[in-house]
């Protein structure tokens, strides 16, 4: 008996108008929390992505870098998936292009 007329007293509160309104605000501050999720977060990270990519795509035989491993080096070979740097004179090492944090500039590396 108490669950049926706890039933009856919402029934014709669904059916009000105000009700779809009270549900909107309730969602608002996700909508919110997920708005400042993105531009403080995701957003960033894909512009960081991107200027990475630009800085892989445009590296040039010659070009001296850092790689993630902690290696300094000069470009020798360049491949579509891999590069090969010389990070002492006669040692070469192959690795994934995307290893690649920073370029360095010229006359950086003695």
């Amino acid at each position: 008996m108490f669950i049926s007329s706890a039933f009856a007293q919402t029934a014709p509160a669904a059916a009000s108008g105000g009700d779809m309104q009270s549900t909107l605000m309730s969602m608002l501050p996700l909508l919110l929390m997920f708005l400042v999720l993105y531009f403080v977060m995701i957003r960033p990270q894909m512009k960081k992505q991107k200027e990475h990519r630009t800085m892989i795509d445009a590296l040039a035989k010659g070009d001296e870098i850092i790689t993630a491993g902690g290696f300094v080096g000069r470009v020798s070979k360049l491949g579509d998936g891999f590069l090969t740097i010389e990070i002492a004179s006669g040692v070469e090492v192959q690795m994934q292009r995307s290893a690649v944090i920073q370029v360095l500039p010229k006359g950086s590396m003695k």
